[in-house]
């Protein structure tokens, strides 16, 4: 008489190795359920360049306004590299009152603050705008970030990754059991994506004395690839 057999196996592919819930299947006879992780490293398609640009005044209409003469000499600066400033985009917009609390609270200030994303395709541009908006100081803060936008390749990948791992360990425990694998009579998916920021502080590259004469700081490095991970679980048949 043939013995009900199942069995799992969890493989963890990195030491990131994420925790998954398997789901609740109803135990069946001559099966085996294994889960395992998989991933695929793209290379990035879309470099992200986000600036913080504010100015603080005694009140808000010279604030505004030299918010407004620092966000043209962005746009000067992505005309100059060949970008149309349409391509960015603001995500938000302020005005704040500035407070001093001693003796009491009072305004003694004011700040407008706005903050520009723009996505890139043409990694080139990248060092250039970088220095030159440094230069500029401009901008408080500048943040790049390297992004894959054509996810589903990727997700594919890690995905055949995982499924090669999980039927890989299936097979071995099915041969040590002295049974063959059978198709697959059940699978769940779950993908991930991790993707690293690289911070660059605007004001403190200028006040370095950044010139046209030093290097980007990104000049001559390679982009990180973006790691896609994906974990499957299986169930097979046994012969």
């Amino acid at each position: 008489m043939k013995s009900t057999l199942i069995l799992a196996a969890i493989l963890l592919v990195t030491s990131g190795a994420f925790a998954q819930d398997h789901p609740t299947l109803t135990a069946e006879a001559n099966t085996v359920y294994v889960g395992a992780d998989g991933k695929f490293e793209a290379p990035p398609d879309t470099a992200q360049i986000q600036m913080n640009v504010s100015a603080q005044d005694n009140s808000p209409q010279a604030a505004y306004q030299h918010t407004a003469k620092d966000v043209e000499q962005v746009r000067q600066v992505l005309r100059a590299n060949g970008v149309d400033p349409k391509q960015a985009t603001v995500g938000f917009f302020s005005v704040e009152p500035v407070y001093d609390w001693k003796p009491k609270q009072h305004v003694v200030a004011y700040r407008v603050t706005t903050d520009i994303t723009l996505k890139l395709k043409d990694f080139t541009k990248i060092g250039p705008l970088i220095q030159q908006l440094a230069e500029a100081n401009v901008s408080e803060t500048q943040t790049l970030n390297y992004t894959l936008e054509n996810m589903d390749e990727a997700k594919n990948r890690a995905v055949e990754d995982a499924y090669r791992r999980a039927r890989n360990s299936a097979e071995t425990l099915a041969r040590a059991s002295g049974r063959t694998l059978g198709d697959l009579s059940y699978a769940s998916i779950d993908t991930f994506e991790n993707a690293r920021p690289m911070p660059h502080m605007a004001r403190m590259m200028a006040a370095a004395g950044v010139n046209a004469a030093t290097p980007a700081p990104t000049e001559e490095f390679t982009a990180q690839t973006v790691t896609v991970t994906a974990h499957v679980n299986a169930l097979f048949n046994l012969k």
